[in-house]
């Protein structure tokens, strides 16, 4: 095995695939999704008339935008603003144009899994916002955590947007925010997004669009495997399916082999068998009330001390702190 190869193959995505798809049943990592034509899918399923999270958070944002700053820092003291998963910044901005025109003093620290999401970030604020601090940091969020410890003592805003914590089961979403927990000093705080239950419909619509944007983006995970770590999926023979169980809020998002068949990939060594129908479970979107959330918080070391939410309620966000 020459290094390239070894390189290859002790990469976290070569390793998660190899166990995703010889499991049973078989899953791979939503993260995965996301690289140049991924990030770019995700930009266009944003704008989608059917994705109401994004315009729903927006409209938080808009309405609340004083007094969600206020609950932050409502003595104009100065705190650094830690993003989870920062994105495109296009709801942030809101906040952070707000911030700079009420002259708050605040760094601004946008963190991604995407290197090009970081950067494209970043590089926009300097232009939009010149006399913004921006630090940004590239990594997935349990790794970056444990650097938000070597972050100035002044108070944090750790600020998480968009329901990412709905791609957690709710065990590793507790796991999640206790460890959230562990970097935040006594008046730290954190701003969090939870996707509200409603209409089932409505949920399903959000994740399977009529034009195909959602379905593209879910496989881009085995484009990506074709073209990093040599596997000749044919992507035409996978299909997109979504599934929601208004019970437990939970929403699945699952590729679908249409046709018995094996995938090779190279670099792996590993023959791939799917049977007809077979399934490759690849994202949760979990959907919560205020219940749940406030028994997540205590399981967690949190409390509540305020919340937001948009016209048709839809989703909400909340300020935890650390349990006095």
């Amino acid at each position: 095995m020459n290094p390239k190869d070894q390189k290859v193959m002790i990469s976290p995505f070569a390793k998660e695939v190899t166990e995703g798809l010889t499991a049973f049943p078989k899953h791979l990592s939503s993260k995965f999704f996301y690289d140049e034509i991924g990030d770019k899918l995700f930009q266009q399923i944003m704008d989608l008339p059917e994705y109401y999270l994004t315009n729903a958070e927006f409209d938080i944002f808009q309405l609340h935008k004083k007094d969600i700053l206020q609950s932050f820092d409502n003595h104009k003291e100065g705190f650094d603003l830690v993003e989870l998963g920062a994105g495109d910044g296009k709801k942030t901005k809101i906040l952070l144009k707000e911030l700079l025109d009420q002259q708050y003093d605040v760094t601004y620290h946008p963190i991604d899994i995407s290197e090009n999401a970081v950067q494209g970030l970043s590089n926009d604020l300097k232009k939009e916002f010149p006399k913004l601090d921006v630090e940004g940091q590239i990594g997935e969020y349990f790794e970056v955590l444990d650097k938000l410890k070597n972050i100035n003592n002044r108070k944090k805003v750790i600020m998480v947007l968009g329901s990412n914590i709905g791609n957690l089961l709710h065990p590793r979403a507790i796991q999640f925010l206790k460890k959230l927990n562990t970097v935040m000093h006594s008046d730290d705080l954190l701003f969090i997004g939870f996707d509200q239950k409603k209409h089932p419909q409505i949920v399903l619509d959000a994740y399977n669009d009529q034009t195909g944007v959602t379905a593209a983006f879910n496989k881009n995970i085995l484009t990506r495997i074709n073209k990093e770590l040599g596997g000749d999926f044919d992507v035409d023979t996978f299909i997109h399916w979504e599934v929601y169980d208004p019970e437990n809020g939970t929403a699945k998002s699952y590729l679908l082999s249409t046709k018995k068949q094996t995938v090779a990939i190279d670099c792996l060594s590993l023959d791939v068998h799917f049977e007809a129908w077979e399934s490759i479970h690849t994202e949760i979107s979990q959907k919560y009330d205020d219940d749940t959330v406030k028994w997540l918080a205590e399981e967690s070391g949190l409390e509540i001390t305020s919340s937001f939410t948009d016209a048709n309620k839809y989703y909400k966000n909340y300020v935890f702190q650390k349990t006095k």
